[in-house]
């Protein structure tokens, strides 16, 4: 049943800023804890999700490389616990870590992200998820645009695959939104919470239920 526009406006409102990088895994593990939180609180508030975009590693290749063989390269030998470790928090979250496919710059993913917060903002946190999802546990590669455009298309995206074919789109505005929400920040997720809560990690539900309610004190 729907709710009353009484109902809906008596609620107190919770905007959320996540910083955040789509080929980061725990960034997928908060939104997971983020989710499972507002949906335990959505009694007591409307939400308001906002993604801005953050780089694990800004000199990332554009071109796809291996996922395995750029983690080796980057952590040596501990890639391989850090995939273990990992394997067992997403089958946690009833997922399975998928670490084959490529990796590389999520310049485009972030791209498309601030594209859809600007033609459909209560898309956007959808739309982050099916990134997530094609990339930890379907083997997507983050920087090919058909996947990029599918992925806009499954969530209902219109113009997307025109959007992204001028690599010059979206560059700016990232850049932008780069530098006012994340500039202090020097690890993802980090969360701002009604602009003055903040939360960095992948923080359990009940932590973030007990931002919600200072946040909105």
């Amino acid at each position: 049943m729907a709710e009353s526009a009484s109902n809906t406006a008596s609620k107190k409102l919770i905007q959320i800023d996540v910083s955040s990088d789509s080929v980061c895994p725990w960034c997928f593990v908060g939104k997971k804890n983020l989710d499972k939180a507002i949906e335990a609180s959505k009694d007591q508030y409307n939400f308001e999700i906002r993604w801005r975009p953050f780089f694990l590693d800004p000199s990332a290749p554009k071109e796809g490389v291996s996922k395995k063989e750029f983690y080796l390269q980057k952590y040596g030998n501990r890639y391989q616990g850090m995939f273990a470790r990992m394997s067992e928090v997403f089958k946690g979250l009833g997922l399975e870590f998928d670490t084959a496919g490529l990796t590389g710059n999520s310049l485009d993913s972030h791209r498309l992200i601030h594209y859809t917060g600007k033609q459909a903002p209560e898309k956007q946190h959808t739309l982050v998820e099916e990134l997530f999802i094609g990339y930890f546990t379907q083997g997507k590669f983050i920087g090919d645009r058909e996947f990029l455009v599918e992925t806009a298309n499954k969530v209902g995206i219109e113009g997307a695959e025109e959007f992204l074919s001028d690599p010059n789109n979206g560059v700016t505005e990232v850049k932008e939104e780069l530098a006012k929400y994340s500039k202090n920040i020097t690890g993802v997720p980090n969360y701002t919470i009604n602009g003055k809560v903040k939360l960095s990690g992948a923080q359990p539900p009940e932590t973030f239920q007990s931002a919600f309610k200072a946040a909105s004190a």
